[in-house]
């Protein structure tokens, strides 16, 4: 079943994209939760004049996203964690917080859904890297540092 997404969904695509998945998943998932709508005639005709009236400001966002990796490529955060003697954190890292060091330490404002780290949580001290999608096309790693407070 072809279908038109509203919205990006993780592992499918991305917004004004055209996808086909299991009838199931459309009706059950996509279509009542508002992340697509059923690929007709009008709709795939209605898609098309709008995608060619987003392809200028298209190439302006991702010219932005690019600017913005370029900035954030060589940048290192430092992230305070209570730790034991071990070097065990008490809790975890996560994307939460490494979105918060990046406004807080170098004045980014990035949304913590964009922000993927290898490990899911961080929980011991150490020096680890952070993927972020700042667009479809532009995506930048970073690292950062996790030390004890």
């Amino acid at each position: 079943m072809e279908v038109i997404l509203k919205q990006d969904v993780p592992n499918l695509g991305y917004a004004s994209e055209l996808v086909t998945v299991k009838p199931g998943f459309a009706r059950n998932y996509l279509i009542p939760q508002g992340m697509a709508i059923l690929a007709t005639e009008t709709n795939k005709k209605i898609l098309a004049e709008n995608k060619k009236q987003q392809t200028h400001k298209a190439e302006k966002i991702q010219k932005e996203a690019g600017d913005l990796a370029k900035r954030l490529e060589n940048l290192v955060v430092k992230i305070g964690a209570k730790a034991a003697d071990t070097g065990k954190i008490f809790g975890s890292v996560n994307a939460i917080q490494i979105a918060q060091a990046l406004k807080e330490q170098h004045n980014f404002d990035i949304d913590r859904k964009k922000i993927h780290i290898d490990h899911e949580h961080i929980k011991e001290l150490g020096t680890y890297t952070a993927k972020i999608n700042l667009h479809k096309d532009v995506a930048v790693e970073i690292s950062f540092e996790v030390f004890a407070e």
